[in-house]
């Protein structure tokens, strides 16, 4: 059931879009009409929260039994949900819990206040309202009321209003914690929770401090990417692009903190954010340097003695690109305002980053590349421009394989679309869950869905040949 618009998109960005979703290769496959409700499919989804939250056990410290224990009482104690909690047959360390939604007759409040865009996406998927994301509240608004929260999806409301008539998308009903006076006539810095959801449209759990040495939240197909790369003990890993340290940790985590975990990226505060991860789920492994991936190859050949970038070609058995992109696959997104010169900018940078990444990589060594976008330029088109660029690379098959093939439209053969992972958030209707079905589910169903109604994600995975 669509309760929400698809996307909202620049004109020209939406006719680029369609124009890689109903290419001629498509066109012959599928046939022109199929070509464009796929891809009207495909906006709509986008715009509602996947089926599953997803949370990574960190095995390091704890069973996955055990933690599955443990997270069954939170959310009984927290949210007061009492929901099945799946272990993922395939992606052994994974958890999947059902969210319960869209949830209908949930009376609408005369109190009102309008988030932004980014945290209207954050209350879908389990999170409460903070102040910094309250872009306006209702002229009386006090603590202890009831009110209802909408999303200014196309950024129109401003900062401050008493009321606003624009295009508005109901997220659920909540409990205000502050009143509009202390929001908007408070300290600049204030920064603590505003409006705590009872009723939100989606019911999803909250992991605010919720067994934070534990777990991580992170979506099924950015787990899958660690276990593509298949990192083995013992062995010097590359985080080409590792902010904010999901796949680093899961890197250490399945080597058994036996190895050296090496990531990098180029802003402080998230290699900061790196390090803590790693402090608070016990991982010494990881070393986290603030630093360029584009410039990591050292080019004077001197001897690295201190083991920090840049290095040295053919440094590393196993190297992960999960590359800075237009992050179009993320769900729910109503609104994305990405410019086409935006939008075509991330293809460049993908590659320098990508060249970097096969200089560093050893002979034999393993090269993962992922996105969480949805473009054929940032995805398919990287893969058929890497293997006519770096001939010493070869597509490999994925374990687990649980994403559809790579999508037709970059010149690619059938063989090697098939060794390819992509998510499309549109490949299965969007589900109405509520409690007397998720009763009445079948643990295969679930499962099976929750491989399916994911965020759009790609994976590619090549080897390098040995020198000749």
């Amino acid at each position: 059931m669509s309760i929400f618009p698809k996307i909202s998109l620049r004109p020209e960005v939406e006719n680029y879009l369609k124009e890689s979703f109903v290419n001629k290769e498509i066109v012959t496959a599928l046939g022109k009409q199929e070509a464009e409700r796929k891809f009207e499919t495909l906006l709509k989804h986008l715009s509602h929260p996947p089926s599953f939250t997803t949370v990574r056990v960190n095995t390091h410290l704890a069973s996955v039994q055990h933690v599955k224990n443990l997270l069954f009482d939170e959310l009984q104690k927290f949210n007061g949900l009492s929901v099945p909690i799946l272990q993922h047959p395939d992606l052994q360390d994974v958890l999947l819990i059902p969210v319960i939604g869209p949830r209908k007759n949930i009376k609408k409040q005369q109190c009102e206040a309008i988030v932004g865009a980014q945290c209207g996406n954050a209350v879908l998927r389990g999170a409460h309202v903070y102040a910094p994301g309250i872009v306006s509240a209702s002229k009386f608004m006090k603590a202890g009321d009831v009110i209802s929260v909408y999303s200014d999806i196309k950024g129109k409301c401003k900062k401050g209003a008493r009321e606003f008539d624009g295009t508005k998308v109901f997220l659920g009903n909540g409990i205000s914690e502050l009143s509009r006076k202390e929001i908007f006539n408070g300290l600049p810095e204030l920064k603590g929770m505003a409006i705590r959801m009872t009723e939100p449209v989606y019911l999803s759990p909250s992991f605010d401090n919720v067994l934070p040495r534990y777990l991580f939240l992170q979506n099924l197909p950015s787990a899958l990417v660690t276990h593509v790369l298949n990192p083995q003990p013992g062995e010097k890993i590359l985080d080409l692009c590792a902010a904010p340290g999901g796949k680093t940790t899961h890197i250490a985590a399945l080597i058994h903190d036996q190895g050296e975990v090496i990531a990098l990226d180029k802003i402080f505060s998230k290699v900061e954010k790196i390090k803590q991860n790693a402090l608070l789920l016990g991982l010494n492994s990881i070393r986290a340097f603030c630093f360029d991936g584009t410039k990591a190859v050292k080019l004077d050949m001197v001897e690295d003695t201190e083991g920090e970038p840049p290095f040295l070609p053919e440094s590393f058995d196993r190297i992960l690109l999960d590359a800075p992109c237009s992050g179009m696959g993320q769900r729910p997104n109503m609104a994305c305002t990405w410019s086409l010169k935006e939008l075509a900018s991330y293809q460049p940078l993908q590659r320098k980053l990508f060249t970097a990444a096969v200089q560093l990589l050893k002979p034999e060594g393993v090269l993962v590349y992922s996105t969480c976008t949805i473009t054929l330029a940032e995805n398919e088109e990287q893969v058929a421009w890497a293997l006519t660029k770096f001939p010493c690379l070869q597509l490999q098959p994925q374990e687990p394989q649980i994403g559809g093939e790579g999508m037709r439209g970059a010149g690619l053969s059938c063989e090697q679309l098939k060794q390819l992972q992509r998510f499309d958030p549109s490949a299965v209707p969007l589900p109405d869950t509520d409690m007397d079905s998720l009763r009445e589910a079948r643990r295969e169903d679930m499962l099976r869905l929750a491989n399916k109604d994911s965020i759009g994600f790609f994976i590619a995975k090549f080897v390098k040949c040995k020198s000749t």
